[in-house]
This record gives structure tokens, C-alpha cells and sequence, in this order.
């Protein structure tokens, strides 16, 4: 039976170095499938990573904006923090939902 298998196949060096590469494949703490996952998650991080830098410029850009227009900085403070003047009467109106 053994010898109906080529020389080729039978050689110590081949056996060793087919089970060295099954074992990296799928066995190894590196193995294809970990590899795989990890590079489509860099993937999906560097995505990520160029949505936030477009988001921090969009931010700094509004922020040196409203820093430099004191009319746009009251308007902005009354709407979102709803900070009021002395004497002001602030009220919210809430539209209904249905």
C-alpha cells in the first residue's frame, strides 16, 4: 500500500512541510481566517477614521467661524443652550408629533 504512494509524497521533508503549512493555515493563532477578520476590521477603522477627521475639520471650521461673529455665537448659545438675557422670558415650543 505504501509503495503504491509516489517517493515524491513519502519524503520526510514534504510531510513536514505540508503539516507545518495546514497547521499556519488553520491552527495557528495567525491562521487565514484571523487574518482575514482582522484585516476587513482595518478596513472598517480606517473608514471610520476618515469619517471622524472630516467631522473634526467640519467642527473646527464651524467653531473658528463662531468664535469670530459674536452675533453668531448669541444666536447659537440661545438656540442650543438656551441661555436668555436678564429680564428675558424664554419658551419652547415643542411641535407635535403624531
Amino acid at each position: 500500500m505504501i509503495q503504491r504512494i509516489p517517493k515524491m509524497f513519502r519524503n520526510f521533508y514534504f510531510i513536514t512541510s505540508l503539516v507545518f503549512v495546514v497547521w499556519m493555515l488553520f491552527f495557528d493563532s495567525n491562521d487565514f481566517i484571523t487574518q482575514y477578520q482582522m484585516r476587513r476590521q482595518l478596513n472598517n477603522l480606517e473608514a471610520d477614521k476618515e469619517h471622524y477627521l472630516e467631522k473634526m475639520a467640519e467642527v473646527e471650521k464651524d467653531r473658528k467661524e463662531l468664535m469670530g461673529n459674536p452675533e453668531l455665537l448669541e444666536k447659537f448659545a440661545r438656540e442650543k443652550y438656551l441661555m436668555k438675557r436678564p429680564g428675558e422670558d424664554v419658551f419652547i415650543i415643542v411641535p407635535k408629533e403624531d
